[in-house]
């Protein structure tokens, strides 16, 4: 009798450590409607440039004339204003808010840098707006104090002016509002992105699978299919 040929079959082993191709690679999460970020503080070598020079864009804020600037163009906004055919007192007092606090809302805390001699600080106020450089970042300053009353005092003056109108006094309040909230401590440093296209740093894994062409690779590149082992009825003894 002819004794029977019998194969094992191999181990099969499952190596983490290898590394997955492409296609087999968790995707990233799309980007939230908002996205609250941190600049984050500013290292030491960015604090010897920012000292290098003096600042002229953040500190025509503390020269003479640079208070009474604001109510001058108060002033001068709400003249402008009257000037327009139809216009009544209430919808020009409201109208007067508005633009100071959506301009004031563009120079202090939208754009961000300094827009001349930039060089001499080496970028190290690239990405603070003129806020966060006003008195070195400094909080609740006798500067800051004053830019946050303006706009205070311009809402009471429009609440009265407007005769406690409910619906002026909505639209007046929320601009108010809006125009606080960049300048207070908790916002130092914040920016909110809406629509962002980063990835939100988590995963979503995908269902493995086996890629085509993954056989054993002979000498010729190509691959081919794995040997099929030949069972006996002892192998189920």
């Amino acid at each position: 009798m002819t004794s029977a040929v019998t194969s094992k079959i191999p181990a099969l082993s499952v190596s983490t450590s290898a590394a997955l191709p492409p296609s087999l690679k968790a995707r990233g999460r799309s980007g939230s409607i908002v996205k609250v970020e941190r600049i984050g503080p500013s290292s030491q070598e960015e604090v010897l440039d920012q000292s290098a020079y003096a600042n002229v864009n953040a500190e025509w804020v503390n020269r003479k004339g640079a208070w009474l600037m604001h109510p001058v163009l108060i002033v001068a906004g709400k003249i402008l204003v009257d000037t327009l055919p139809g216009m009544t007192q209430q919808v020009s007092w409201t109208l007067t808010n508005l633009l100071y606090i959506v301009l004031s809302y563009f120079v202090f805390h939208w754009a961000t840098g300094i827009p001349f001699d930039n060089e001499l600080h080496g970028g190290a106020y690239d990405d603070l707006t003129l806020w966060e450089q006003i008195d070195e970042g400094a909080q609740y300053t006798p500067a800051k104090k004053w830019l946050m009353t303006v706009p205070i005092v311009l809402f009471l003056l429009s609440t009265h002016f407007t005769h406690y109108n409910p619906i002026l006094f909505a639209i007046n309040l929320t601009a108010l509002i809006l125009g606080l909230l960049p300048k207070l401590p908790q916002a130092h440093r914040q920016r909110v992105r809406f629509l962002s296209d980063e990835a939100s740093g988590v995963s979503t894994p995908v269902t493995p699978g086996f890629p085509p062409g993954s056989g054993t690779p002979t000498p010729n590149g190509t691959a081919s299919a794995p040997p099929v082992p030949h069972l006996t009825e002892s192998d189920f003894r």
